[in-house]
């Protein structure tokens, strides 16, 4: 991963197919399609974890039903607290078994209809809930030396906040960072980027039009018509910040994928 963020590979978000959906035959071969262009392209597939709350299937478990290929440089799986202490046994077994090393570890999205680890599931001592660092102290233990761990850092929040919270994260075990999409130059990233040298970062490049939910993702209201151009923007980012990997939320693969791999220059 250090090597791929140095070398300027992408990192390509696949979501899952929801557990709910009507055309799951469908929804299955076009995941497996995604994910078999992504590894031809030499990038790194980053499935995500019930993303946004939604109940989805999870990608350790995809990998094993579809029999896809792993290449341990090119696989990232989601991880977050909303899982029973069995499932998420079941999906970090899986991935050591299967040689994948790279975890983002994130508190997660959760929702009424997903489990969520208690505090004595893990271990965790002093604290009323399960949070992104509890979750990385207990993989480090019970799974020592296996995988290299990732964090979210949030731009858009209390900046100190952010900060306390993230030198938690690295105290716990993350050893990369991946940010919040950003659509300019961004401050509090700028600071980040200072504050540690060493440790690779990847920035987030928001793919989608739809800049209603790039608002909610980032968290502060963007007025409708505000032009945004995502291959442009993309530009723009490997301009502001060069040494940094990129990951691609809601890339179209259909409209945007052809178009990505020129936007380094």
């Amino acid at each position: 991963m250090l090597h791929h963020i140095q070398n300027k590979v992408y990192h390509v978000e696949i979501l899952p197919p929801k557990q709910d959906s009507e055309k799951l035959e469908a929804d299955l071969e076009l995941f497996a399609t995604k994910y078999a262009r992504v590894m031809e392209s030499g990038y790194c597939a980053c499935i995500t974890d019930n993303a946004m709350g939604h109940l989805a299937f999870q990608g350790s478990e995809l990998i094993q039903e579809l029999d896809l290929p792993v290449d341990p440089e090119k696989v990232m799986i989601h991880l977050n607290t909303f899982h029973t202490k069995e499932d998420l046994h079941t999906i970090l077994d899986f991935c050591r078994d299967k040689g994948i090393r790279y975890l983002l570890v994130i508190s997660g999205d959760g929702s009424e209809r997903l489990p969520k680890l208690q505090p004595s599931d893990i271990g965790a001592v002093g604290v009323e809930s399960v949070t992104s660092v509890e979750l990385l102290r207990y993989i480090g233990r019970a799974y020592p030396g296996v995988f290299v761990m990732g964090v979210a850092f949030n731009p858009y929040e209390p900046e100190e906040h952010e900060f306390e919270k993230m030198e938690r994260k690295i105290a716990a075990g993350a050893t990369f960072i991946i940010t919040q999409p950003l659509i300019e130059k961004n401050a509090v990233v700028d600071r980040l980027l200072a504050k540690y040298p060493e440790m690779p970062v990847i920035i987030e490049a928001w793919m989608s039009k739809k800049i209603s939910l790039l608002s909610e993702a980032v968290g502060y209201e963007i007025p409708e018509n505000t032009e945004f151009d995502p291959i442009e923007t993309l530009k723009m980012l490997h301009r502001l910040y060069p040494t940094c990997g990129v990951y691609l939320s809601l890339l179209g693969f259909k409209t945007q994928y052809h178009l990505i791999a020129d936007t380094w220059t």
